[in-house]
């Protein structure tokens, strides 16, 4: 995984720190076996369309975004055992329960994953 930051295009301003899955193990075990996400922490998952919270033990805010960042659909604060998906998405932002909300990801905003390089 490579560390990174969540950026609203339309403010620049930084809304969390995420961690992008690189590989296809990375992005099939997603958050399982995970500790659960704290507030300013998130997981991107690209490529994918859809998820599921099969075998978690809590709840999770889900982010669909298209080919350019753009916000499809929220799913807020997934229970455990669900599925979801999101028809036109290619990446999924999974961030702790509530963070959409408090972040202001709402259908139409623009946000791009900005990896954190290290000295």
């Amino acid at each position: 995984m490579r560390a990174g930051t969540l950026i609203a295009t339309d403010s620049g301003n930084t809304l969390a720190a995420v961690r992008r899955c690189e590989g296809s193990l990375e992005r099939m075990r997603g958050l399982l076996w995970r500790p659960a996400l704290v507030p300013g922490q998130g997981l991107l998952i690209a490529p994918c369309n859809s998820v599921h919270t099969i075998g978690m033990r809590y709840a999770i805010d889900v982010v669909f975004l298209d080919r350019d960042g753009r916000v499809l659909k929220v799913c807020p604060a997934l229970k455990p055992l669900r599925m979801a998906m999101a028809r036109g998405a290619r990446q999924v932002i999974e961030l702790a329960a509530g963070e959409a909300s408090r972040l202001g990801l709402l259908p139409k905003r623009v946000v791009r994953w900005q990896e954190t390089l290290t000295a």
